[in-house]
């Protein structure tokens, strides 16, 4: 099945038209220490994970028990990758929005692996294949209706200023909701 997927992607009769273009920055190591910021959102934009409420002109996620567990799982990856620091997160009803770091001490930093079609370890990849399958696990074991989009946004954070900003939007992202949930690119930018 593999063999006729990269044939079918690689044939000059297709003439790239029914090609993705890949959404990882070319060349780059995933793998590699930094700040990665990530956008993962529901399946068909589904309000699975809760409702947005105002409290005392606070606006916060009133998670669902998916939603709570969406949390719980996200909280536990450094327990399954111990080379992750947690930054800022924020769940909200159809997508969460989070700041991974990649802190390899020097001893377990290999040589530079750009990004490649395959299987992949230890990279942010593994990070949110971990996470998102571990959700999708217990709704499906407890039978609970639930769905993730097929992949996810990224972006390398470049700098403190930038972490900064990316920090600020993910903080009030639950006030933005109103105007916010037909985001149809999902994206801080």
């Amino acid at each position: 099945m593999e063999y006729v997927i990269y044939r079918m992607m690689t044939d000059d009769r297709y003439q790239h038209k029914y090609r993705i273009a890949p959404a990882r920055l070319a060349g780059y190591d995933y793998g590699s220490n930094g700040m990665y910021f990530v956008t993962i959102c529901t399946q068909n934009r589904e309000l699975y994970f809760g409702d947005v409420a105002i409290t005392d002109q606070v606006a916060s996620l009133q998670p669902s028990a998916i939603g709570q567990v969406a949390i719980d799982c996200w909280h536990t990856i450094p327990v399954f990758h111990p080379y992750v620091e947690l930054d800022a997160f924020q769940l909200m009803p159809n997508h969460l929005h989070g700041i991974l770091w990649i802190c390899k001490p020097p001893q377990d930093q290999t040589d530079w692996q750009p990004a490649q079609f395959g299987p992949q370890t230890h990279n942010l990849a593994s990070i949110i294949r971990g996470y998102k399958s571990a959700v999708k696990t217990y709704a499906t074991t407890n039978k609970i209706d639930f769905g993730w989009q097929a992949s996810y946004h990224d972006r390398i954070v470049r700098n403190q200023n930038e972490a900064g900003r990316i920090q600020t939007y993910i903080d009030k992202n639950p006030a933005q909701w109103a105007t916010d949930r037909d985001n149809q690119a999902g994206l801080y930018m």
